[in-house]
């Protein structure tokens, strides 16, 4: 209906915020709303925010402040701030000379028709209890065509590492259930969707009763074994041999473990709460490649965390080295408000910070470029993503162990797996030359063909 209000929204942070936008719109759509990716056009416009480092934030109040030139041109404009920033930060989002009608946290999405009625009313809203049950079971999120879908099958975490803001934004764990999800990954296969990530702050302590993590990846990857099935982020001390063991007994599982270790220290692992030791991860690392002698490893560290010193940094150098990663996602340590962090004081400086961040950098992409060098030659399967971001002449699309691989177009489309062979590497990206379908791709065909 043309005459529907028009829904705007900005997504920042991680996958589980893009999962739940798609949740919010389903919401919004049942309640009769369309959804618009023109601002002037929009009735209603939301941010949905991510508060784990502080530079995400004042990203957001930037967008806040571009957004209170389009409500000058349109009073009638509703604007709120979603997620966990909303949850943390209400009092500022809320105060008198804002311009934000919302404030809605994670747990309390089925209330956001219900506050915009009231905004458009006068009355500004906010609506951030958390939930010790809410996890969204009976909604199908709402998504466009595509290839790739992520799945949120947990929320919260009960960890409580010292740095994390999110036990306080997002709350205590609690799972969908096993048959809610499998549900959700057959409505996607049927859709044509190739790809399914499993989301959760803490994935793999997933537990809805009866079925484990372990349980749950097993029963996705049973639904359709033409698709690829990926879960983030697991939290080492939950990595259990089950679990290990049913990626590499279900071939779609993706070979590709994404493990952060955050430091190599102990003294500084103990300061984090991260409740394992450095010989314990680096055992959990052997125990893995063991069984899965073709894994490939990713892993998050924190650079400056209060009170690390030069031989703490060293000792995540040394770690890294000895794990060689195939890539890590690095950041600054970041205080955030009541966390037990905050409290110890940020005394490491910023310059000193950014020098240590560096060094990890350095290393890791010594280690990357060697790696990916050593598959100069070799045959990938690679589902096609779309066109690549610096050439419109090439495609791009992921390995099954998560490297990056970008080729000329040829015939392929987005959404078929091609056999291609690498020719060049960087640090970052594969380069190679279609092979033309793969034998996965050759069998999905034959099977559409003949159904």
């Amino acid at each position: 209906m043309a005459n529907k209000r028009q829904v705007y929204i900005e997504t920042y942070g991680c996958q589980m915020n893009l999962a739940d936008t798609e949740v919010v719109l389903s919401i919004l759509a049942d309640a009769g709303y369309g959804q618009t990716t023109s601002l002037r056009s929009a009735d209603v416009v939301f941010v949905n925010t991510c508060a784990v480092r502080e530079n995400a934030e004042q990203r957001i109040y930037g967008r806040l402040g571009d957004f209170r030139r389009y409500k000058k041109e349109n009073p009638g404009m509703v604007v709120g701030v979603l997620g966990c920033m909303a949850e943390r930060l209400r009092k500022d989002l809320m105060q008198s000379e804002s311009h934000v009608d919302l404030v809605v946290g994670p747990d309390e999405y089925r209330r956001i028709p219900e506050l915009i009625e009231a905004a458009i009313n006068g009355e500004r809203g906010i609506a951030v209890r958390l939930s010790r049950v809410e996890n969204y079971d009976d909604i199908l999120p709402l998504r466009t065509e595509g290839i790739s879908a992520w799945i949120s099958v947990m929320r919260g975490c009960d960890k409580f590492c010292t740095f994390c803001v999110v036990p306080f934004t997002r709350g205590r764990e609690r799972s969908r259930s096993m048959e809610s999800v499998v549900r959700e990954v057959e409505h996607l296969g049927a859709r044509g969707f190739k790809e399914v990530s499993l989301l959760g702050q803490n994935v793999n302590s997933y537990h809805d009763g009866q079925n484990d993590f372990a349980d749950l990846m097993a029963a996705v990857a049973r639904v359709d074994r033409s698709m690829r099935i990926r879960f983030m982020t697991p939290h080492p001390q939950d990595m259990s041999e089950k679990l290990v063991r049913t990626i590499g007994e279900n071939e779609n599982i993706c070979n590709y473990i994404h493990l952060p270790v955050q430091s190599g220290s102990d003294r500084i692992l103990d300061l984090m709460n991260r409740t394992y030791t450095r010989g314990e991860y680096l055992a959990l690392v052997k125990k893995i490649r063991t069984m899965i002698p073709d894994i490939s490893l990713s892993t998050d560290i924190i650079s400056g965390f209060p009170t690390e010193t030069a031989e703490d940094h060293h000792q995540t150098l040394d770690v890294i080295r000895e794990v060689e990663f195939d890539g890590a996602f690095t950041f600054k340590y970041s205080p955030r408000e009541n966390t037990k962090a905050w409290h110890m004081g940020d005394d490491v400086a910023e310059e000193l910070k950014s020098e240590r961040l560096n060094d990890i950098i350095d290393v890791q992409r010594e280690i990357s470029l060697r790696k990916n060098g050593a598959m100069v030659n070799s045959v990938c399967e690679v589902l096609v993503e779309g066109e690549s971001t610096k050439s419109a002449n090439d495609y791009c699309g992921r390995t099954d162990n998560n490297k990056m691989v970008v080729f000329p177009k040829g015939e392929c489309e987005i959404g078929q797996y091609l056999d291609i062979r690498i020719d060049r590497v960087n640090s970052a990206t594969l380069f190679g030359t279609s092979l033309g379908l793969s034998g996965r791709q050759a069998g999905h065909s034959r099977l559409a063909a003949n159904a």
